[in-house]
């Protein structure tokens, strides 16, 4: 059957042929759709899954075959409305208005396949581009707006854009938080500030976590308790915020923590304590030094030997100190590369004498760096006693039964005093 059939038989039938074709053109494109949706799209996603690409994948995934399949019905029923005269012109604007959309949103679907292909690559590096697509997509809806506005008023769209002159105040208020996150995005990008994947901390939000995404509007992070924090872009360029990339970077993490040791535990080290000392490994070469030094002052400089800070001698916390600096060394998960290895004593206070150590481990695994600095912390706190030092520790307690003589923790009463 052809197109000049077709018109002769609607002639021949003006009241009914116009609705008996409608019906048929419906059903005709109906099954164009199931062909395009079932057949085309089906066997398209089929294909991307047999291949090894993982590009082609995220095309079909973003693209989704299955709504683009509309396009054979609608372009059917476009090409088919010529042959009713009197809808003709109201068909094919209601066409080309759904055609339309489904163009806008598919091209929209197009750049987050192009966006999610940038993360895909290898040359990704955390340098987010959604924010960039995100205002494409803004503009693409605008200009399907624009369009259909036209469409159905008749007008130029270039009328239209002329006319906006007079609304652009509005429509600056109206857009004036995408505005600011694209600029904002835009500084966050070439100054590389934030990337996906960074460990950052924004107290102002009480967000400390990964930044999962970085769109337009909004940077998503997830905390480390799992919680979400959403903040808006443009507020990254005017709150203060930690950034732990540099970690990750240099492949290291400092450990600041220090040992608070008793005051009163502070004193000169005898003929016995010397003795002990030497014999620990790690104190030898320091010990000799030490002594030879000693040795050449006291000669130098002899003095009364009733008191002993008439002479110089060596104290149980250098040694400590001494002791504590060459462990670190010692250790193979600490950098000794030109990072900073410090042990260093700290103003004294009512919590006793800090002793802190600062110094870089050779991981930014956050679990090996906490693993490292319980390990170090836990033989210091062991090694202490080995000095003649106490770890300062607020009394508890039991510390104060201890001082009321009582006898257990069971709340047995002090002994009483006998009366005269």
């Amino acid at each position: 059957m052809t197109v000049d059939s077709i018109s002769t038989w609607l002639a021949q039938n003006p009241t009914w042929g116009p609705w008996a074709f409608g019906g048929a053109l419906l059903a005709l494109s109906a099954l164009v759709y199931v062909v395009a949706r079932y057949l085309i799209a089906n066997a398209l996603v089929y294909l991307a899954r047999r291949t090894a690409n993982r590009y082609d994948d995220i095309v079909v995934e973003k693209l989704r075959p299955f709504r683009f399949a509309w396009i054979a019905p609608l372009l059917l029923i476009y090409r088919s409305a010529g042959l009713l005269p009197r809808v003709t012109q109201a068909v094919r604007d209601v066409v080309l208005f759904l055609m339309l959309w489904l163009v806008v949103f598919t091209l929209n679907s197009l750049l987050n396949g192009v966006n999610a292909i940038y993360e895909a690559s290898p040359y990704y590096r955390g340098e987010s581009i959604e924010s960039y697509t995100d205002l494409a997509s803004i503009i693409l809806v605008l200009v399907g707006v624009i369009v259909s506005i036209s469409m159905l008023t008749g007008k130029s769209p270039l009328a239209l854009l002329s006319g906006l002159g007079a609304i652009m105040a509005v429509i600056l208020l109206v857009f004036q938080e995408t505005i600011l996150s694209f600029v904002a995005g835009m500084r966050i990008q070439s100054n590389d500030l934030l990337r996906e994947g960074d460990a950052i901390e924004i107290p102002s939000y009480d967000a400390s976590g990964q930044v999962t995404n970085i769109s337009l509007h909004a940077v998503r992070i997830q905390n480390w308790d799992k919680t979400l924090t959403v903040i808006p872009t443009h507020k990254l360029i005017e709150v203060p915020y930690k950034n732990y990339r540099g970690i990750s970077q240099a492949g290291a993490w400092r450990i600041k923590r220090a040992l608070y040791l008793d005051v009163q535990s502070v004193r000169f080290c005898d003929a016995a304590m010397i003795e002990h000392l030497c014999r620990i490994h790690l104190l030898q070469d320091y010990m000799k030094t030490q002594l030879a030094e000693l040795e050449q002052w006291n000669l130098e400089h002899p003095s009364s030997p009733d008191n002993p800070v008439n002479a110089q001698q060596i104290n149980n916390l250098e040694a400590f100190r001494a002791y504590v600096l060459e462990y670190l060394k010692g250790r193979p998960d600490i950098r000794q590369d030109g990072m900073t290895l410090i042990v260093r004593q700290l103003d004294p206070g009512p919590s006793g004498l800090p002793l802190e150590i600062y110094a870089f481990t050779k991981t930014a695994d956050w679990e090996k760096y906490e693993a490292t600095q319980a390990d170090i912390f836990s033989h210091l706190l062991a090694a202490v006693p080995q000095f003649g030092l106490r770890v300062f520790q607020d009394p508890s307690g039991m510390d104060l039964q201890g001082l009321l003589g009582t006898r257990g923790v069971t709340g047995a009463r002090a002994p009483q005093r006998p009366s005269a």
